[in-house]
């Protein structure tokens, strides 16, 4: 039996995919990271790895949101590159 890994929502589109194929954005209580691991403690927000539904957090809020945490022009920029060179 092939063991698949958990579902998760994309804060962008509202995808629902595979945890392994999205981008982890996580707020640890001291700042605002980017986790392409998966592994740091934290309440951690899910998006797909691509530019539409980064565009798509940022005009609805979704990310702020989702992590409950204000989010800056910096960790915007620390996503894009991310997405962009990952």
């Amino acid at each position: 039996m092939q063991s698949r890994s958990p579902i998760r929502k994309c804060v962008g589109c509202g995808a629902r995919r595979d945890k392994i194929e999205l981008l982890r954005i996580v707020n640890n209580k001291s700042e605002i990271l980017v986790d392409p691991g998966g592994r740091t403690p934290g309440r951690g927000a899910y998006i797909c790895p691509n530019m539409d539904c980064l565009d798509k957090a940022v005009a609805n809020n979704s990310l702020k949101k989702a992590l409950r945490a204000e989010i800056s022009d910096e960790i915007y920029q620390k996503i894009s590159e991310e997405i962009n060179h990952g």
